[in-house]
């Protein structure tokens, strides 16, 4: 694994709001990623998040049916898979996270398998951490190309520095255009930076990145492999996102979200991980 981080990777990814890692994992590193996402994947089956009724009702589940238009997401990968665990948990992955947020830990919000399925549409322009409970500029997210990430197939976009604030989120169903109507000062920034990569390499940014992902227009699915961090001491805003029901009644807003049964501590400088 290429975990070590020069200054000038940690400088490039504050000023612009995202890096690409080519070969992150070696070959035989990737072989075993995929082996394991795959085999977490089928095993559950049809349903996106841990088969718990705790999960009922959750923001992730709202727009199940419709899924398939645009990739197969599997979340919450960790919680019911050991092998897939090992995987995430890995020190050096939230290491590299804290060491580019410039934060002291990092704690799992969310992983997802997302594999962009054949002539799947495209995803629109969108921030992370506005749609997560937590309120955090440093939150980041790791995207790992299982398979070559190409324009072709759907490979990430991002908008270059765009990572300073919040936008305006465009309603459900709107153009994929009407954030650039919402926020002209979008407009301003450089044009979108089309984030092709091998199979193996990777890419992090950050939760207020402005991102999308182009059309898969191949008749091949296009899989990566991606886990969302939050900052170790972040405090619950009152979004449930993806919270399990139970948790989420017990919160209120400005609670430190330090649960590891939800939100394990990967990487911490002050403290030994717990898992």
């Amino acid at each position: 694994m290429k975990n070590t981080l020069t200054e000038e990777q940690i400088v490039t990814y504050r000023k612009g709001g995202f890096i690409i890692i080519e070969d992150f994992l070696d070959p035989k590193e990737l072989e075993d990623w995929r082996f394991k996402v795959g085999e977490a994947v089928k095993l559950r089956e049809d349903n996106p998040l841990p088969t718990d009724d705790d999960y009922e009702g959750s923001d992730a589940l709202k727009h199940k049916k419709d899924i398939k238009a645009y990739y197969q997401q599997r979340m919450q990968l960790w919680m019911d898979n050991k092998p897939f665990r090992e995987l995430i948990f890995d020190e050096r992955i939230g290491k590299m996270a804290a060491d580019l947020e410039g934060v002291d830990g990092v704690r799992i919000w969310q992983d997802q398998a997302l594999f962009k399925l054949a002539y799947a549409e495209l995803t629109s322009w969108h921030q992370d951490v506005p749609l997560w409970s937590f309120n955090a500029k440093h939150g980041i997210t790791i995207w790992i190309a299982l398979d070559d990430a190409t324009i072709n197939n759907g490979c990430l976009y991002f908008i270059p520095g765009s990572h300073k604030k919040s936008y305006i989120k465009p309603e459900p169903g709107k153009p994929h255009a009407r954030v650039f109507e919402l926020n002209p000062e979008l407009l301003e920034l450089p044009a979108p930076f089309p984030a092709t990569m091998k199979a193996g390499s990777c890419s992090f940014h950050n939760g207020l990145m402005m991102h999308g992902a182009s059309a898969n227009m191949t008749p091949g699915s296009r899989r990566a492999m991606t886990c969302g961090f939050m900052p170790d001491g972040s405090t619950f805003n009152g979004a449930r996102n993806i919270l399990p029901e139970k948790y989420f009644q017990s919160l209120n807003v400005g609670d430190i979200l330090d649960n590891n049964e939800v939100n394990p501590l990967v990487y911490s400088r002050k403290y030994k991980k717990l898992f």
